[in-house]
């Protein structure tokens, strides 16, 4: 298949990176997170989770994120919204899209949504039938893909399950998350090549996590098969509840770095992202977990 000449990065940083952090961030935090990001170049941000307060505390906000935040051209804002009352909120909010999220492992469904996979799918249907109604896109996410915290190896025809759902329904794209990070870059290629069958590559995206330090070479797998979307945050920010020991999502300055190299087309200005993973970072007394972002700070 060969590279792919450009890729957009999606920064999930506001939600995905901030979303377990224990002490609560300021709302103007938030904002000012998300237009830096804008500003460095990204056109796709992850906003805000409009889940219930009681169970993510740090995104109880997302209302006032979402109404706040200073719209640019050309940039879209999109917020998680994994159930019809969530995204009536979002809508209410003027979101541009909303993602879903489902699980490629049963256990892990049920210890982080409460639900069989087949019960997460149906639960979505609502919600798609709306956004549909609305006019808003909806991007799926399958958590899991490469690994799972209470099943271990995941088999790559699971993963083409879930995802072919979500897209059979409706999901413009289908994120792809290596939700504990342990997959390694034949893994990945072999999840991709079971997904690929059913789902067109254009249509989907790379969501790695880093805990084992396999993030890059990873997505560098993925690159070569044709993926053109990655799912990063900056700073290397974020983790995931349910999985013990689990690091952060690929820091996006790594991934530009990367793409750099690769000469393929980011329309990102690293430096001024290097800057935000910086800023980010010392605000929130987190330490900085991109190699390229650290280096450029220090230089």
């Amino acid at each position: 298949m060969g590279f792919p000449k450009q890729v957009r990065l999606v920064d999930v940083a506001p939600r995905d990176g901030l979303q377990n952090e224990p002490d609560a961030i300021a709302t103007d935090t938030k904002l000012e997170l998300i237009d830096r990001l804008a500003n460095a170049g990204l056109r796709h941000i992850e906003a805000a989770s409009f889940v219930s307060p009681k169970w993510v505390p740090q995104m109880a906000d997302h209302r006032e994120v979402m109404t706040r935040l200073q719209r640019r051209p050309g940039v879209t804002y999109s917020a998680l919204t994994p159930n019809l009352k969530g995204l009536e909120n979002a809508l209410e909010c003027g979101v541009d899209e909303v993602a879903v999220f489902g699980a490629a492992s049963e256990a892990f469904s049920k210890k982080n949504i409460n639900c069989t996979i087949a019960e997460s799918l149906e639960r979505f249907t609502p919600v798609l039938e709306r956004a549909q109604q609305a006019g808003i896109r909806v991007r799926g996410y399958v958590s899991c893909v490469l690994g799972c915290p209470y099943e271990g190896e995941i088999a790559p025809a699971r993963v083409a399950e879930v995802s072919k759902a979500l897209f059979d329904m409706g999901c413009f794209e289908v994120s792809l998350g290596d939700t504990i990070g342990t997959g390694t870059p034949l893994k990945a290629k072999r999840m991709l090549e079971a997904v690929a069958r059913d789902i067109p590559m254009d249509r989907l995206a790379a969501h790695f996590h880093d805990t084992y330090g396999q993030a890059l070479a990873n997505l560098y797998a993925v690159l070569e098969e044709g993926v053109a979307v990655i799912d990063s945050s900056v700073a290397g920010l974020g983790g995931c509840p349910y999985a013990k020991g689990a690091a952060g999502n690929v820091a996006s300055e790594d991934v530009a770095y990367l793409l750099n190299g690769l000469g393929i087309e980011h329309g990102i200005d690293l430096d001024t992202l290097a800057a935000t993973g910086d800023w980010i970072t010392r605000t929130i007394g987190r330490p900085n977990r991109s190699k390229a972002g650290v280096a450029l700070a220090a230089n």
